[in-house]
C-alpha cells in the first residue's frame, strides 16, 4: 500500500518512494511460426526525489522473465527529470522491455490542471503523441475513466487509444520494422498528488521485419504490461 507520506512529505530536498507490482506479457510471431511468448512478474521501485526546483524520478524493477527456453531473472532502470517547463527529460533508459513504469505511455506526473481537466473529462478528446517505436507519430483520442479508490486514494482515469506507422530500429534488437503501431490503455492517478498510481498498456505492432541476416518476413508483436502500486 502507497504509504500517505510517500509523496507529501517531499521536502526541498528529500528522496521518497513508491513500490509497484509488475506484471506483463510479449507475444512475437515471425512469419507463419507460431507465436513465442514471454512473461514477466516482478515488482519495482519508483524513487522522487527533489532539489531545490528540481525533480527526478528513478525506477528500478525486478522481475522474473520466463520464455521457453526458461526462467531468468531482469532488471531494468529508468531515469527522467521533469523540468522548469513541465515536460519530461529521460536521463538514464536501461530498460529494453518496457518493465517501468517511467517507460509507459502515460507520463509518471501531471499538473494540477491537466488532473482538473481529466476530472472534467466527458467525452473523447483527440491529440498527439511521439510513437513509443521508430520516430513516427500516433492519433487518437483520450477517454475519462472510472473515478474510484485504489489502495485508499481517490483516483482518476483515463483511457488512451491511438493509431500510427512505425518504420525504424526495434529496440532490444539487431533488426528494423516497418508497418502499424496500435496503443491502447487505461492509467489511474492519485486526484491530489497527481502521480501515476496504476496503468494496463498495450501495444500492438503489424508489419515486416528485415535485417542484415535477415530475409524480410511479416511480424506481430504485443507488448502487454500491467504495473500498480502495492
Amino acid at each position: 500500500m502507497l504509504a500517505a507520506v510517500a509523496v507529501v512529505a517531499l521536502r526541498a530536498h528529500g528522496t521518497s518512494q513508491i513500490h509497484y507490482r509488475t506484471a506483463g506479457e510479449d507475444l512475437y510471431r515471425v512469419g507463419s511460426t507460431p507465436p513465442t511468448y514471454i512473461r514477466y512478474t516482478g515488482t519495482q521501485v519508483l524513487s522522487l526525489r527533489r532539489d531545490g526546483a528540481g525533480l527526478s524520478f528513478t525506477a528500478q524493477a525486478l522481475c522474473r522473465r520466463t520464455d521457453p527456453a526458461g526462467t531468468t531473472t531482469e532488471r531494468a532502470r529508468f531515469v527522467q527529470e521533469l523540468l522548469a517547463d513541465g515536460t519530461f527529460s529521460d536521463r538514464v533508459d536501461d530498460d529494453p522491455d518496457f518493465l517501468t513504469i517511467l517507460n509507459q505511455p502515460f507520463a509518471v506526473r501531471l499538473d494540477a490542471t491537466t488532473i482538473h481537466d481529466l476530472e472534467e473529462l466527458h467525452a473523447p478528446v483527440p491529440f498527439s503523441a511521439a510513437s513509443p517505436v521508430g520516430s513516427g507519430s500516433l492519433n487518437g483520442a483520450l477517454r475519462p475513466g472510472i473515478p474510484g479508490i485504489l489502495e485508499g486514494h481517490h483516483v482518476v482515469g483515463v483511457q488512451f487509444e491511438a493509431d500510427g506507422s512505425v518504420n525504424g530500429p526495434l529496440q532490444g534488437h539487431d533488426a528494423t520494422i516497418a508497418g502499424r503501431i496500435h496503443l491502447d490503455g487505461t492509467a489511474y492517478y492519485d486526484a491530489r498528488q497527481a502521480l501515476l498510481l496504476a496503468l494496463d498498456a498495450r501495444l500492438t505492432i503489424d508489419g515486416v521485419l528485415s535485417g542484415a541476416h535477415l530475409a524480410a518476413v511479416p511480424v506481430r508483436i504485443v507488448y502487454d504490461r500491467t504495473i500498480k502500486v502495492d
